[in-house]
């Protein structure tokens, strides 16, 4: 009898293990960028579960994106993100469009990354300057180091925080319904961006 049910608890273990294994989610850029499109090859890869982008050693011309292939309306965006010695530029495209699919430009609001602008609101083909965070919001930033970047959209509000610190909390009436997510590598000189620790969650009804 204690043999059996030895052998019982063993078998419910390793079910239990299995379905741990299969429960766990897919992550929200995998390694093999299925549902997602952009210049891959050229300049996107994943590593030890981490997005980077990487310009090459001549930068780029253009700006481009790495763009899902889902819409989506309202979520909650957590990622750590760092910018190779502090320089170059970069952000998250929420609910925008992708212009086309040859240098894959996209269009829409920006929660930007880059040195003057990290935290603000930036409509990339889209106006321009949403909401630029505050001066003093520069001060958190670590320069070549990973910082922490929480971005929440509901509705018509955006809320931006970096480090802990709100930057954008506000509605923005023309803020489109939903779109794509996309991440930026900016035109410029060569640069490197890295996203860890990504956290999704759709909020949307």
């Amino acid at each position: 009898m204690g043999r059996m049910l030895g052998v019982c608890l063993f078998a419910a273990a390793l079910s239990v293990g299995y379905a741990r294994e299969e429960s766990k989610e897919k992550p929200f850029v995998p390694a093999d960028f299925s549902g997602w499109e952009g210049l891959i090859k050229e300049y996107w890869s994943v590593k030890d579960g981490a997005l980077i982008g990487n310009s090459g050693e001549k930068g780029i011309k253009f700006n481009t994106f790495l763009a899902s292939k889902k819409l989506y309306k309202d979520f909650e965006l957590k990622f750590k993100v760092k910018l190779n010695k502090g320089s170059g530029n970069s952000g998250i495209q929420i609910r925008s469009k992708l212009v086309d699919t040859k240098q894959y430009p996209v269009a829409g609001p920006q929660a930007d990354i880059g040195a003057g602008y990290w935290g603000s609101l930036y409509g990339e083909r889209f106006g321009g300057m949403m909401k630029a965070a505050d001066k003093e919001t520069q001060k958190v930033v670590k320069s070549d180091d990973f910082n922490d970047y929480h971005i929440v959209c509901v509705g018509k509000k955006v809320t931006i925080k970096v480090n802990g610190t709100t930057t954008v909390d506000q509605e923005f009436p023309k803020l489109p319904d939903e779109g794509i997510i996309a991440f930026q590598l900016h035109a410029g000189g060569p640069m490197v961006v890295t996203f860890k620790d990504i956290q999704f969650t759709e909020r949307s009804k």
